[in-house]
């Protein structure tokens, strides 16, 4: 049994054996030293060779790939535990949790413990801070009206040009980038310029003062 950090990734290659280890409260990590494979890179040697001879070697680099397979996991092992032995060199292990964390970031150096057991004091008042600030303005906002200015009940819907889809207001009677009619445009109020009577839009004389228009 090897007694680590929960996560870590094996980067392992057939040239030599290589693993990273993660915190395992922030994710933080360490490479382990790369630990050549002699095995791994007398195949790869042999079958280099038989390539560059035709093939002459195939029959030997396929048997030292074979050998490699059988002993390749024990020596993945050995790697893997000298590996763990490095590597807990740059963690903590917490007594109360059992976690491995980083000692920069996730260890409590005056409690003894890992943060997620014993949070720093100064930023667990400061995180705290920020969140009650974030639920403050999330119920302020919502005590005001932003929209009691907007008329809902005769507030029309987006007209876009059926051409090119530009979005017009509901008085333009022509696309302005394609001009093509807009058929829902609203007429324009018409007053007369002479009395400031409302006349309707096919009006030619004022009823109030026969201005013509």
């Amino acid at each position: 049994m090897i007694q680590f950090v929960a996560n870590h990734d094996d980067l392992s290659t057939d040239k030599g054996f290589q693993f990273k280890f993660y915190c395992d409260k922030c994710r933080n990590g360490h490479m382990s030293r790369f630990q050549t494979n002699a095995m791994g890179m007398a195949t790869s040697l042999l079958n280099a060779a038989g390539s560059l001879f035709g093939g002459m070697f195939h029959e030997a680099g396929n048997a030292a790939y074979q050998m490699q397979r059988a002993v390749g996991g024990k020596a993945h092992d050995e790697a893997l535990e000298k590996a763990v032995l490095e590597g807990k060199q740059f963690f903590k292990q917490c007594n109360r949790c059992g976690h491995w964390v980083c000692p920069d970031v996730c260890w409590n150096h005056a409690a003894g413990l890992c943060e997620d057991c014993a949070p720093d004091e100064h930023e667990e008042l400061a995180a705290q801070q920020a969140l009650a600030a974030r639920e403050q303005i999330y119920t302020k906002t919502r005590e005001q009206d932003y929209v009691k200015e907007l008329d809902f009940i005769n507030r029309g819907t987006i007209i876009q040009c059926r051409s090119c889809q530009t979005k017009l207001a509901p008085d333009q009677k022509f696309c302005p980038s394609c001009g093509t009619p807009n058929a829902t445009a609203q007429p324009r109020e018409k007053f007369c310029t002479g009395c400031g009577t409302a006349m309707q839009p096919e009006q030619k004389f004022c009823a109030a003062c026969g201005k013509q228009h």
